[in-house]
């Protein structure tokens, strides 16, 4: 749709999403047991020294098991908008990938066991030009991949693609109607 400006209607968020939340349930359990190892052992031994080491040996543990995991899942986001999928990705160095609608792609849910089980798959976008967008781990797979598909048919209507604007009737030629 259009409005007085003659610009597309304004883009809308349908879904923002991170990876399934399964991923973060070895690191909690790392956490629990860093935490219950280090509390019950410091202050045990004789030098002091080697009590501090093994405390900072638990703090280095949990910032490269615990802390680095979860914002390695934080820092990778999917959004699914009304004309485009967005993927953004990166700790230091930020990477934006985007697949307009419009264009038209493939949508492939592929899943393992665990994610069989959780609901959750990895959603491949292919356009057939560009390397595939993988969306990686997605919670809710099939439901994403349905409103993938309708928003891809939207928006091709739209455009007319197929020689069918939205909304059209089709009609058989051969019939006096």
């Amino acid at each position: 749709m259009d409005n007085r400006t003659g610009e597309h209607a304004s883009e809308r968020v349908v879904a923002r999403m991170h990876r399934h939340g399964r991923i973060l349930i070895l690191p909690v359990v790392i956490l629990i047991g860093v935490v219950g190892v280090v509390s019950y052992f410091f202050g045990s031994f004789r030098e002091q020294w080697i009590n501090l080491t093994f405390l900072f040996g638990g703090i280095a543990a949990i910032l490269l098991f615990v802390l680095l995991p979860y914002f390695t899942w934080l820092n990778r986001r999917y959004t699914l908008t009304t004309r485009r999928v967005i993927v953004r990705q990166g700790f230091f160095v930020r990477t934006r990938n985007e697949l307009l609608h419009s264009r038209g792609y493939t949508v492939t849910v592929k899943r393992g066991p665990l994610q069989a089980m959780s609901r959750s798959g990895d959603i491949v976008l292919t356009s057939g030009v560009d390397k595939p967008l993988v969306l990686k781990d997605v919670p809710g797979a099939n439901q994403v991949q349905n409103v993938l598909h309708d928003l891809i048919e939207r928006a091709q209507g739209q455009l007319g693609y197929g020689g069918y604007a939205a909304g059209s009737v089709l009609r058989d030629e051969t019939s006096a109607l």
